[in-house]
């Protein structure tokens, strides 16, 4: 059947050609012929107009070159200076042109007069051109007919030393003295056509031939039996077929073609253009002889899908075959499905792209740019101020803040972002807000409620275009946390569909908004909490100089914490520690374990027995919430250290924590090896503690794992950073290093808590200690009172000085008669007076009440009214009993006891 068909359609092509006066062969034999022609031609014409431009472009390149060579030719500024310049110029100028191939170089004064020319009777002659570029001091080109010719010539200023012109120089050559190829292109270009037309006539005269053998094969039977059964096939479809010339003619239309069409009963035979009621797209369509599939096209109150495919395949005549369908009905029904299909691909999409991240503005953010375009040309999103804290909202929407706002332009008339929103009652925001339920305006400019929140805002909104509005409320869990609005301009209005639509949108969006208010409201919490467990402000001391950077978690809290505690003895201990973890759990063992650390170190413990009995409180935290569902094992690693600026020696203990770093004076960077004891809550491991000697000025760095490792990099790396930020700065202050090293390895913020500690070591001077070896013998006492009251009048101190006496007399006393040898004394002038008493034994002294009758035990108690505090620390060597006296003013008296009386007391009626 196929075959038959296409016999049919090369027999109707060759009956319509042999209507015309040329054969379809003959014709494209014309064709072939005037564009071999005409591309002959426009090579031709092109090479010339190519030929005539480079000439020009390499006349002008070549002057310029010359002239500014010459411009600047040693000896040009003293020929021009010479009393005859033209006598030195003009054989200087004819060297240069022929050796450069120009045609003359002209050399003039500053009023165009030529001191050389290639024609001498030129010299002394004014200049053909155009100077007064040059004397501006710029090169310039152009076009001129001068003595020559028609000539490229560029003119160039000839400067001073000062940069001021004094004479000109011009170069050029005439425009057909530049080599060009035209010539010997112009033969092969007309061959070249020759061969094509050539090639194309043979293959004329073969495709004719072989046409009209092809259409000799039919016989009249076949044909017309042929014509018969294509006939019946056309008049009985219900499809619409047409055939259409390839010069635009109507060839062939079948009852159904007419009836869609409405076309006239002659309407075969006449061209496209001509045919009446055609609609321009369905005439554009097949006037253009492109494919088409399934094109819908509007004829009358009718959409028609259209198919048209080329009838020139295997050899056919040109042409186009189109076929119509009549799809009103079925585009009415797929219409609403693909409305439906599109609302459930936007909340398919929402459901998706809103709410990635507990963040209200980016979700507020996200729910505006997802409905635009696709629903709505401009929404905002304004939110109850309170919202954005994490607090409950206010029940009337006069606190509505702006946080979100887009739209398909950015010059939009309506509240911009950030802006606090008072809504009035009446408005159709506000009746959104108290009811809960979205409301519709489809027609913004007949809305008086609407137009009175803003007259001057609303009419602005009005004249850019908006004309339909949304307002649905942002409601989670029964309460209303704000309004979104949607608006469109210059297309359909909301209507009720598109009501529940943006009910459901705002709906999905309205958790993430309450989840992210939520999480935003125990977030400010934790961070409160952790800020309000971690030191507020640095203590007062002498022994270090010391900063700190605290950096919270891009999101989430930490057990981050560091502290800094004075010790007796003008020592100082430094503490970083860390909590696994995120969240309040952390944070609130954090604040446990800084609250512990702060009592075992008022024990003045070592660092690895207050690691140890912070070891066991970890452990007991364990056992005491392991029995919740929502508790995990808690871990913390932590580093101890004790300065004591008297020795500069610095005791350190760590468990699980990273080693410290030490900046040397020389501004060197070392990691020392201290011993690694497990992290805390593990026990079973003792923990060591290691000793530095610290030169004075040394930078001691304390730090938690945030600021080194990272996902992008490993530890080691970490701490090559940490020490290029240290290395070399030995003179910056712990302020300044803190910055450099957060700068360097946290230029964009830590995904974990940071906790970063700098302390530069301090050293009290031999004037500010005094020390005396104490003997076993109860009359020394006298002797080394007066010993330090001599050092006390040295230091400036007279006034505090009878209370330090009896003090130490006390002191000394107990150490002799209860303690064992060695005994030391030891005076500090710090902030305070501090007076230290060691002996051998391990034995405490201990402050009690001493009934009326007893002859002792009132000498703890004097120590204690007579100072500001006094204390036991224990040392390898035995125990050390301290005490401090303020040095404001005059330590507070005895009663019963003056100077004299003193100095007549024995030593043991202390």
């Amino acid at each position: 059947m196929s075959d038959t068909v296409a016999r049919f359609r090369r027999l109707l092509w060759r009956s319509v050609v042999g209507r015309r006066r040329r054969t379809l062969a003959g014709q494209v034999f014309l064709l072939q012929v005037a564009l071999v022609v005409l591309l002959v031609l426009s090579g031709v014409v092109a090479l010339y107009l190519q030929s005539e431009r480079d000439a020009q472009a390499e006349a002008r390149r070549r002057s310029v070159a010359v002239a500014q060579t010459f411009a600047h030719s040693p000896g040009v500024l003293q020929a021009l200076a010479a009393p005859q310049p033209s006598k030195v110029l003009q054989p200087l100028t004819e060297a240069g042109r022929k050796a450069a191939g120009v045609d003359f170089i002209v050399v003039m004064d500053t009023h165009g007069i030529r001191y050389t020319h290639p024609m001498p009777s030129k010299i002394g002659h004014r200049f053909v051109g155009d100077i007064a570029p040059s004397l501006a001091g710029r090169t310039y080109t152009e076009s001129v007919h001068g003595p020559l010719g028609h000539e490229m010539q560029a003119t160039v200023p000839i400067e001073d030393d000062h940069g001021k012109v004094t004479a000109l120089v011009s170069a050029g050559l005439k425009v057909k003295n530049v080599t060009s190829e035209v010539n010997r292109q112009v033969p092969i270009i007309v061959a070249t056509g020759a061969g094509a037309l050539a090639v194309s006539t043979g293959g004329t005269a073969l495709v004719g031939r072989r046409l009209r053998r092809q259409t000799h094969s039919l016989a009249p039977d076949e044909m017309t039996r042929m014509y018969e059964h294509h006939d019946a096939v056309l008049h009985s479809v219900r499809e619409g077929v047409l055939i259409v010339g390839d010069d635009g003619r109507l060839l062939l239309a079948n009852d159904e073609a007419r009836r869609l069409l409405r076309l006239p009963p002659d309407a075969e035979g006449r061209h496209l253009c001509e045919l009446p009621g055609l609609d321009p797209e369905t005439l554009e369509l097949l006037a253009s002889g492109r494919e088409a599939t399934d094109e819908v096209l509007f004829a009358g109150e009718r959409l028609l899908a259209v198919n048209q495919r080329p009838t020139d395949r295997g050899g056919a005549p040109g042409g186009t075959v189109v076929t119509l369908r009549d799809t009103t009905e079925l585009q009415a029904i797929s219409g609403r499905a693909e409305v439906a299909r599109e609302r459930l691909k936007l909340l398919y999409d929402a459901g998706l792209g809103v709410g990635t991240s507990l963040d209200v503005r980016r979700t507020a953010e996200e729910l505006a740019r997802t409905v635009v375009p696709r629903f709505a040309d401009y929404v905002s999103v304004d939110l109850d101020d309170r919202v954005l804290h994490g607090e409950e909202p206010a029940p009337t929407a006069d606190t509505l803040r702006r946080i979100a706002v887009h739209g398909i332009r950015s010059d939009h008339p309506l509240y911009e972002r950030d802006r606090l929103i008072d809504f009035k009652p009446f408005t159709p925001q506000a009746r959104g807000y108290g009811t809960g339920r979205p409301e519709l305006v489809p027609d913004l400019a007949a809305a008086t409620d609407w137009r009175a929140q803003d007259p001057q805002r609303t009419d602005r909104i009005l004249e850019y275009g908006i004309q339909s509005l949304i307002s649905a409320p942002i409601r989670a869990r029964g309460v209303v946390l704000g309004i979104a609005n949607f608006y469109r301009a210059k297309r359909d209005p909301f209507d009720e569909e598109d009501l529940s639509l943006a009910d459901e949108l705002v709906a999905r969006a309205a958790v993430s908004v309450d989840n992210a208010r939520r999480y935003a409201r125990e977030h400010a919490l934790a961070v409160t909490l952790q800020r309000s467990l971690l030191p507020r402000a640095l203590p007062e001391q002498s022994a270090l100089d010391v900063a700190y950077r605290y950096l919270p978690a891009q999101s989430g809290v930490s057990g981050d914490w560091f502290d800094v505690i004075p010790l007796p003895g003008s020592r100082v201990a430094l503490v970083v520690g860390d909590v696994v973890g995120h969240g309040l759990h952390a944070a609130a063992t954090m604040g446990r374990l800084r609250t512990a650390v702060h009592n075992f170190s008022t024990l003045d413990l070592p660092p690895d027995e207050l690691l140890s009995h912070l070891d066991d409180l970890v452990g007991r935290i364990d056992q005491d919430e392991g029995l919740a569902e929502d508790s995990g094992i808690v871990g913390a690693t932590c580093l101890y250290a004790i300065y004591d600026p008297v020795t500069r020696r610095c005791a350190m203990a760590r468990a699980g924590h990273l080693a410290p770093a030490l900046v040397r004076p020389d501004g060197s960077v070392t990691f020392p090896e201290l011993p690694g004891g497990p992290p805390l809550g593990l026990g079973g491991m003792p923990f060591q503690t290691a000793e530095l000697e610290l030169a004075e000025g040394t930078q001691l760095v304390l730090y938690t794992d945030g600021l080194i490792e990272d996902r992008a990099r490993d530890l080691d790396e970490g701490m090559e950073l940490l020490r290029r930020a240290l290395a070399g700065h030995p003179d910056r202050s712990p302020d300044a290093s803190c910055g450099a090293v957060v700068e360097e390895l946290l230029p964009h913020g830590p995904k974990d808590d940071v906790a970063l500690l700098v302390a530069r070591t301090r050293a009290l001077t031999s004037e500010q200690v005094a020390e005396w070896d104490v003997p076993s013998d109860p009359s020394a006492v006298s002797g080394l009172r007066r010993a330090v009251t001599g050092r006390l009048e040295e230091w400036g101190l007279d006034e505090p000085a009878f209370g330090m006496e009896l003090v130490l007399s006390e002191l000394v006393t107990n150490a002799i008669r209860y303690g064992s040898e060695p005994i030391r004394l030891r005076l500090i002038r710090d902030r305070a007076l501090i007076c230290e008493v060691a002996d051998g034994s391990n034995t405490s002294p201990h402050l009690r009440y001493a009934a009326t009758t007893d002859e002792g035990g009132r000498g703890l108690f004097l120590v204690q009214q007579m100072t500001e505090r006094w204390g036991t620390r224990y040392s390898p060597q035995g125990k050390v009993i301290w005490a401090e006296m303020a040095l404001r003013g005059a330590p507070p008296g005895v009663p019963g006891f003056s100077p004299e009386a003193w100095e007549a007391l024995e030593p043991d009626d202390g």
